[in-house]
């Protein structure tokens, strides 16, 4: 029989899962700071994206410009309601009134911050609502529960069900922080489920952070902030 989880232990496992397919898909760097004194947030770092099409990189500067990520991962079997949302408001303008003094410095290509909420459940039509007409730069994405390889085996797939992702214009519009370069697309896998995956202006984007590829990049200040 497959194993019943605490809704700790459940909540513990989609932050790992959310933050292993986010690094490994994704292009970003992140850390989990889940806890009683986590301000709101599950995990924290920075989404690396490919440079505008007038941009270029130097030797002094990452071939990626970055948005700060404050991502809330959310375990529950009941859809994902838009309380959520507007929580998630909240604790995004709280972080951007605290910036570290460090960031000024950093020579790296600064877009601004993002707010991503992952689900286990699906969004309700009221949650997508709210999402969209935010001012807020917000990104939803649904990670269906991995599956079990087999009825008998407590062992899951990496892969669940295909699930979707959405941004609202804040992010993703001609006017918002990507500037309507960047696309999500769920991509399916050959043995079943799928993952999702990063384009621009219609290529795939090859994953990249700057630990992945050797690169030292000084964010330790401001993400430990």
């Amino acid at each position: 029989m497959h194993r019943t989880l605490s809704t700790v232990a459940r909540g513990t496992a989609f932050e790992q899962r959310s933050l292993q397919l986010l690094q490994e898909c994704f292009s970003m760097s992140l850390k989990r700071v889940g806890g009683k004194s986590d301000g709101g947030i599950d995990l924290l770092g920075w989404w690396w994206l490919p440079l505008s099409s007038v941009s270029q990189p130097t030797p002094i500067t990452p071939p990626r410009r970055r948005i700060r990520v404050l991502a809330q991962c959310k375990a529950e079997k009941k859809k994902f309601s838009p309380n959520y949302v507007r929580e998630m408001e909240g604790v995004w303008h709280m972080h951007a009134q605290d910036r570290s003094p460090s960031e000024s410095n950093i020579r790296v290509s600064e877009l601004g911050t993002v707010a991503l909420l992952l689900s286990e459940s699906k969004f309700t039509t009221a949650t997508l609502t709210r999402a969209l007409g935010s001012s807020v730069p917000f990104l939803l994405m649904h990670l269906p529960p991995p599956l079990p390889v087999s009825s008998d085996s407590p062992v899951e797939t990496t892969l669940g069900e295909v699930g979707s992702a959405f941004w609202n214009p804040a992010l993703g519009g001609a006017q918002g922080l990507l500037r309507g370069e960047l696309d999500v697309r769920w991509e399916r896998d050959p043995g079943g489920g799928g993952r999702p995956g990063l384009w621009c202006r219609d290529k795939r984007v090859q994953n990249w952070t700057p630990d992945a590829h050797g690169e030292y990049v000084n964010t330790s200040e401001d993400i430990n902030r």
